[in-house]
């Protein structure tokens, strides 16, 4: 009896401690503000270490003379906090049908797992708004390149070759973090950009602060990064979970039959059709057939299963 009860409160702790993920990039703006980084503002911003201060619900000014940055074009975005995904929107947006037909507000206003992987806090965060805005979605690497474009700040960017290289403090994060969004949600990765993080995972190993960042995030998304904690490494060619999209369809009442093969897309209508349960199946001409593998494939390519089906 003691121990039901032992086990019965330790599940409401439980249950207390791990919040309900954010929905939304906003909603993980403010959690990682409220939650995550409400004791760093004088460690400082992630990419150059400059000190700011909180502002309204999930942005910030910047003390550029505690970094000793120099503005490289843009006044008002360097003095501004932003939250910067550390891989680019653009870059798992991309890999989504909505972005092809319309973009990050297509995605935004239509996609519950472009949503998912927005919010997700464990490739959040805090920068200086101009250095996001020059980091774009250019691929991280090494190069020759004598200083920054900004000052103190050890930050270099190849506008010509779309590159950009961090400091090396943060080189190790990153990669662990690439290697966890890629992971999760299923996305491909050159073998280029393997090769650099696997080295900048091996040289820059875990501090004590990523862990600290890791262990907040998790009680907040309800699981950590496993890349972080040691539960999984990538090697060349890694073959991905795709954990999180599982979550994601089922967050968001997607039914999803794994195990369904030679599945019928129309490629005209963006429906799909399973072999059992859907009437038209036979019915696509022969030139709009797309086949998938399973139900998630063909939900992933942009497909909707078809209103006619019975299972």
């Amino acid at each position: 009896m003691f121990f039901r009860c032992f086990v019965s409160i330790l599940f409401v702790f439980s249950a207390i401690a791990v919040q309900a993920a954010p929905n939304n990039f906003s909603h993980a703006k403010v959690l990682a503000k409220e939650k995550v980084y409400f004791d760093q503002t004088d460690v400082g911003t992630f990419y150059c270490g400059c000190q700011y201060e909180f502002t309204g619900r999930s942005g910030g000014r910047i003390n550029l003379e505690s970094c000793g940055y120099e503005v490289r074009k843009n006044e008002t975005r360097a003095q501004r906090l932003e939250w910067e995904h550390i891989v680019p929107a653009s870059n798992f947006g991309r890999a989504r049908q909505c972005w092809q037909e319309g973009g990050r507000k297509n995605c935004v206003r239509n996609d519950p797992v472009f949503a998912v992987m927005e919010a997700d806090m464990h490739n959040l965060t805090p920068s200086i708004g101009e250095i996001n805005g020059d980091r774009s979605n250019f691929n991280f690497s090494q190069f020759n390149q004598r200083s920054s474009f900004y000052g103190q700040c050890d930050f270099k960017v190849d506008f010509k070759n779309r590159l950009a290289e961090p400091r090396n403090e943060v080189k190790g994060q990153i990669a662990r973090v690439y290697f966890y969004m890629f992971d999760r949600y299923g996305l491909n990765m050159s073998t280029a950009q393997q090769q650099i993080l696997m080295l900048w995972d091996k040289t820059y190993p875990v501090s004590a602060w990523e862990r600290e960042r890791d262990e907040r995030i998790a009680k907040q998304m309800g699981h950590s990064n496993p890349f972080v904690t040691g539960e999984r490494t990538w090697t060349l060619g890694h073959k991905n979970s795709r954990e999180g999209m599982m979550d994601a369809y089922s967050a968001n009442s997607v039914p999803v039959n794994l195990d369904a093969s030679f599945v019928r897309g129309n490629k005209r209508s963006k429906v799909y059709h399973l072999p059992e349960g859907c009437p038209s199946y036979n019915q696509i001409s022969e030139n709009n057939i797309a086949l998938f593998s399973s139900e998630l494939t063909a939900i992933e390519a942009g497909y909707r299963k078809a209103g006619n089906c019975r299972n």
